[in-house]
């Protein structure tokens, strides 16, 4: 019997200088200074304080995100959930 995958939570953010990142909020970093993971095109993966990222951020419209929700396909993550918001999990 196959098992169903639980879809990944993702909410896009937008630098003022126009960057995007993934945040995964579901997926904590280090357990230690409560970082959550990240993912941007240049630097790709890597640790992000989300409350302070959602700070300095706004929400990214699809166009803006687009061809990040795609690289992030391309490289394994089939089932994403985008959300707006989200309370980080560190577990």
């Amino acid at each position: 019997m196959a098992t169903k995958e639980k879809p990944i939570k993702v909410v896009f953010r937008k630098y003022k200088n126009g960057e995007v990142i993934a945040l995964f909020p579901e997926i904590p970093w280090n357990t230690h200074n409560y970082t959550t993971t990240s993912y941007m095109h240049l630097g790709q993966h890597g640790d992000a304080d989300y409350s302070g990222v959602i700070a300095d951020t706004v929400p990214a419209n699809f166009e803006e995100y687009q061809s990040l929700f795609r690289e992030l396909q391309s490289i394994g993550y089939q089932k994403l959930r985008i959300i707006k918001r989200s309370r980080p999990i560190y577990r």
